[in-house]
């Protein structure tokens, strides 16, 4: 009876010697001010309160870890890469400190198994490790000042986890890197959502599909349509890398949607109707010929003024003989017939 109650006092001071010691490891020293770091580790789900009532939970360090380690990584990378701009430190902070990178060295350096969670969100949180990661970084800031938190970045995580350079230069955003090469190739590209649904824990996952010209590519399964489609653009990403009868077949579609795009659509028929043609003799059908010549080529708005004209003009001719303008019955001078066509000119 004695020895359990010795074992029951001792239980808090055994686990909080192991805390520091799990700690140490990640750091590579020990904590001043132990319950900066406990508070860290303590998700909401716990839904513990201090005397006064209030949560206590890590989510202000977490807020407190995110600007230090924004500026933290912002001055290594200044650091590290003279000469580069704006936009290239920029970039390669952002994915230092994005959450997927965040989650993964939480997971490498053991921190998940240091969080104090409910068991109903244990099994799947997809930023818990990285919140706890952010908030461990508040936590130092506190305990330990700035400078601190720079040497843990600079000696821990970069020098050891993460190749500084390699992530500076290598394409992670693959959703942007996918809609690029389809905007170059002018290839249709859209994002289909297969299904939503919930895991065995009530967490909401998306499966998203990517599709090329109608063609099916990829399909990524993530607890964001963010992460599913980042997912699908990926693995889509690889295959056309890897599979060149897929990118075949993407643009065999396209070269046959562009086709079909590209055909006329309505094409009047060329051979006109000519019911409305009455031809007993060789003048009527020259004359018809003549409107129909004159149709094909003249706007609608002067159709039936030249077929008006022509039906005028055949009533007229009803009568007309080459005799009428044959020299024959009057032999005339050069000047004459000179004369003659000028009065003709000036009557008009």
């Amino acid at each position: 009876m004695l020895n359990n109650l010795i074992d029951r006092i001792k239980l808090p001071f055994r686990k909080e010697k192991e805390l520091f010691s799990a700690l140490y490891d990640i750091f590579g020293f020990y904590p001043r001010k132990i319950d900066y770091y406990k508070t860290a580790l303590m998700h909401k789900s716990m839904r513990s309160r201090n005397e006064k009532g209030r949560p206590v939970n890590n989510e202000r360090l977490e807020f407190l870890g995110d600007a230090v380690l924004d500026s933290v990584v912002g001055h290594i990378v200044f650091n590290h890469f003279e000469g580069k701009r704006e936009g290239f430190l920029t970039n390669t902070r952002s994915k230092i400190v994005q959450r997927e990178t965040l989650n993964r060295l939480a997971e490498e350096m053991g921190i998940n198994r240091l969080i104090q969670s409910s068991r109903t969100n244990t099994s799947h949180n997809n930023y818990m490790g990285g919140n706890a990661f952010e908030a461990l970084v508040g936590a130092i800031y506190l305990d330990r000042g700035y400078d601190a938190c720079m040497r843990f970045m600079e000696k821990r995580i970069l020098a050891q986890l993460i190749n500084i350079d390699k992530v500076a230069y290598k394409e992670v955003n693959f959703k942007s890197k996918l809609i690029e090469w389809s905007q170059k190739n002018k290839v249709k590209l859209e994002f289909k959502l297969v299904k939503s649904e919930k895991d065995q824990d009530g967490n909401p996952t998306f499966c998203y599909v990517t599709v090329l010209e109608g063609v099916e590519g990829d399909m990524g399964k993530g607890y964001s349509k963010k992460e599913s489609q980042q997912q699908a653009s990926r693995l889509t990403l690889s295959r056309l890398r890897k599979q060149p009868r897929f990118i075949d077949s993407i643009f065999a579609a396209k070269s046959a949607r562009t086709k079909m795009e590209e055909e006329p659509v309505g094409v009047p028929e060329q051979e006109m109707k000519q019911d409305f043609i009455l031809s007993n003799n060789g003048n009527e059908d020259k004359v018809n010929q003549s409107v129909i010549d004159n149709n094909e080529t003249t706007p609608k708005t002067e159709v039936k003024k030249n077929n008006r004209q022509a039906t005028e003009q055949q009533s007229d001719n009803d009568e007309f003989d080459l005799s009428d303008i044959s020299m024959s019955k009057a032999e005339l001078s050069r000047e004459e017939i000179i004369a003659a066509a000028e009065a003709a000119a000036f009557n008009c």
